[in-house]
């Protein structure tokens, strides 16, 4: 008994899968964020931006140092709160 090829010779069943992947693949875009002249001004002059750069840059100069210490029960209490008090 002879038997013959079943079904489209030549045909990869996994072809169409390739070409939806290989369409997203070029079809990808970036995302884009555009801030206002007017937010970057109100950002720049802010005195809360100004204390919170001070802020940052002493941290930053205490890290460096090596001076900076963390208060593990604060860190532990946030951790709490967030999971466990909604």
């Amino acid at each position: 008994m002879k038997i013959n090829q079943f079904g489209p010779v030549g045909m990869n069943p996994y072809k169409k899968q390739m070409n939806k992947i290989a369409a997203t693949e070029k079809s990808t875009q970036t995302d884009k964020v555009e801030i206002s002249s007017a937010a970057k001004q109100l950002q720049e002059t802010s005195p809360i931006t100004v204390a919170r750069q001070q802020k940052v840059e002493a941290l930053k100069q205490q890290v460096q140092s090596g001076t900076y210490k963390v208060n593990v029960e604060d860190v532990a209490k946030s951790v709490y709160d967030f999971y466990f008090k909604k």
